[in-house]
């Protein structure tokens, strides 16, 4: 963590000085907005928190509920969330208060009693270390305080806006504020009273009953729900031996449960199966009580028994598998005449079952993915045609999500006599998946051609930058590469630098004159003036060599920026192979050297040969303005 650059800090240096909107911030909803997201659950505050970073844009967050969420919905966390949460700064913190999935156990009906169930089998979470990063399980309200601390410690000094409940949108494409907004007061002396505000845009993270969605036209489609499942997280006594572990429960009489621990030691989840819905039903299942899905779980668990002494939470819900074909305003029609103003994250464009884990992770992925180019477009960084990526980048990945639980929901209720692939085995070998390490975005203004995927196959273009240990020059240690990638808007550039020692000619060094001097280097073409030189682009090196074989006085400047008011160097964009884990074996780097770009998403964007100056700054003009 850097933060004496600015001058000497000795508070808690997670807390930014507030700038630009973040200086005398007001308390009241203003009437003219940059962005207005709509809802606090995870995609929103992701958004949010994203956006808070950029100091010029007012963002502001509502939210009907008139304080914060105590008890989330959703509990599972996985290991790319926990990537993301890196980026944030959180995740040491919430990985010490979660309860971590390490193995999980398969329990199916003992063939000598089928009215009993045994254990059949267990499986380990990640068996081949797909990240260095833990599954979790931890209360979503809890990841939605981590979001909000960050918006609050951040220059914009951002806060959720409690008590407001969205009512309708109008585009009238007029004017510097076109979106015309109605809210209507929940809570305090003025509930029931309207509140218009105009904005430049509109985030609907409002759930699966979404308003905003509604407001542009756009409906979930897909299967309805036809099977309903009873959760609950309790604190109960048992003698069933895996109460601590994560277990798929599959009884002879087709009940299941999906047993989830939660963080805290005592607290777990069970969904449990409730079976199918007539298509009379008209919701009357949801009223089945909380004594009725504890009877039904204990059936399931037989010879086991549960003593539930208290229920935190409980409720009863069918989801169907159903998906919007798009996540903005714009008609497929209008395609390439206007640019979107109005987007849709989370639940408000794809819903699914809980099975999976994957809801709470892929709703902040759409965040995440919108931010950023919200947060470029606003600054005058990007065009607008940059927006039209985000639906077409993410309603392709909730499409495979919808897939992918729609087999896992069906394999959870089959019996194991009938299951193809018993399931403990499609549990591991679909790992990749559900850890959320599977999204690879196509080529676009963003993605660039595999014609260089040879020089770094360990980074596949599209997919999400997998971190590497590497040693930090300046001071000796030991870090993960990626672990100081920061959600802070800016692009990553990693030179991994040819054979040669540092200040010898090279291609690195050639590379590192461009990108210093050039007109062409992006680093002049897209960085405003009056700015430190890394405030747009993050530039790193990585050598080949040990770090005792990495002369810091002879490395090109290009890679000691100087940055602050005191004009201060930055000595932590160097790096050396650690010698137990070769970044470039690792990596498939090639040893004539790579550029590696990675988009503030995390997400590869691009692999060059050293050599390739103009292709690279080909790359960057297609999505940033040239600023100088």
């Amino acid at each position: 963590m850097q933060f004496h650059h600015h001058g000497y800090v000795s508070t808690d240096p997670r807390i930014h000085d507030a700038a630009g909107v973040g200086i005398d911030r007001p308390d009241e909803l203003p009437e003219n907005v940059d962005v207005l997201i709509v809802g606090t659950g995870p995609a929103g505050m992701i958004t949010a928190a994203q956006l808070s970073q950029f100091p010029g844009i007012t963002t502001r967050i509502v939210e009907r509920r008139g304080e914060r969420l105590a008890i989330g919905q959703a509990d599972g966390i996985q290991a790319r969330s926990v990537e993301t949460f890196q980026a944030f700064g959180f995740a040491e913190r919430i990985i010490a208060e979660a309860y971590r999935i390490t193995e999980m156990a398969f329990w199916t009906p003992d063939p000598t009693d089928v009215t009993r169930i045994i254990r059949s089998a267990r499986a380990v979470d990640d068996p081949t270390g797909i990240s260095e990063f833990p599954h979790l399980i931890v209360n979503q309200a809890r990841v939605l305080d981590y979001f909000a601390e960050v918006m609050a410690y951040s220059p914009t000094r951002m806060e959720p806006d409690f008590g407001y409940d969205f009512r309708r949108l109008v585009n009238t494409d007029e004017g510097e504020y076109p979106v015309t907004v109605t809210l209507v007061h929940t809570t305090g002396e003025r509930a029931g009273q309207e509140r218009v505000v105009h904005a430049k845009y509109v985030v609907g993270a409002d759930g699966a009953r979404s308003a905003v969605r509604e407001s542009i036209g756009c409906t979930l489609a897909g299967d309805q729900a036809r099977h309903a499942w009873g959760v609950m997280d309790v604190l109960a006594v048992t003698d069933f031996p895996d109460i601590r572990l994560k277990c798929a429960i599959q009884s002879e009489s087709g009940g299941n449960i999906l047993l989830i621990p939660r963080e805290g030691g005592s607290l777990f989840r069970m969904y449990v199966d409730l079976g199918e819905v007539a298509a009379d039903d008209n919701g009357a299942v949801r009223k089945t009580t909380i004594d009725e899905i504890i009877a039904k779980a204990n059936g399931i668990i037989h010879p086991y028994t549960l003593d539930v002494k208290n229920v935190a939470w409980n409720s009863v819900y069918e989801v169907g598998h159903r998906l919007t074909d798009r996540f903005d305003d714009v008609l497929p029609a209008e395609i390439g005449t206007r640019m979107p103003r109005v987007f849709i994250t989370g639940d408000a464009c794809h819903t699914h079952s809980a099975k999976a884990g994957q809801g709470m992770n892929v709703s902040m992925q759409d965040g995440f993915n919108l931010a950023w180019k919200l947060g470029h477009v606003l600054e005058g960084r990007s065009p607008e045609s940059l927006l039209g990526t985000y639906s077409a980048e993410r309603q392709v990945i909730a499409k495979n999500l919808i897939d992918f639980d729609k087999t896992w929901s069906t394999l959870m209720a089959t019996k194991s006599e009938d299951l193809e692939v018993p399931l403990e085995e499609f549990y591991t070998q679909t790992a990749e998946f559900p850890s959320g390490f599977m999204t690879q975005y196509p080529p676009s203004m963003l993605i660039g051609e595999a014609t260089h995927q040879g020089l770094a196959t360990g980074f596949p273009l599209g997919k999400r930058f997998k971190s590497a240990p590497v040693v930090r020059v300046a001071d000796a240690n030991p870090v993960q590469l990626g672990h100081h990638h920061r959600a802070d808007g800016r692009w990553r550039v990693y030179a991994f630098a040819d054979a040669a020692a540092s200040g010898e000619a090279s291609a690195l060094s050639d590379w590192a004159q461009w990108i210093q001097t050039s007109p062409e280097s992006p680093l002049l073409a897209h960085t405003p003036g009056g700015t430190d030189i890394d405030s747009v682009f993050d530039v790193k090196v990585v050598y080949q060599q040990e770090h005792t074989g990495v002369d810091l006085g002879r490395v090109p400047r290009a890679f000691l920026p100087i940055t602050g008011p005191y004009e201060l160097i930055d000595y932590e964009k160097l790096y050396a192979t650690d010698p137990e884990s070769d970044v470039f074996e690792l990596r498939g780097i090639d040893r004539g050297g790579a550029v590696v770009v990675v988009r503030p998403d995390m997400y590869v964007a691009a692999v060059l040969p050293l050599t390739a100056t103009a292709e690279l700054a080909a790359f960057f003009r297609q999505m940033l303005l040239v600023l100088r």
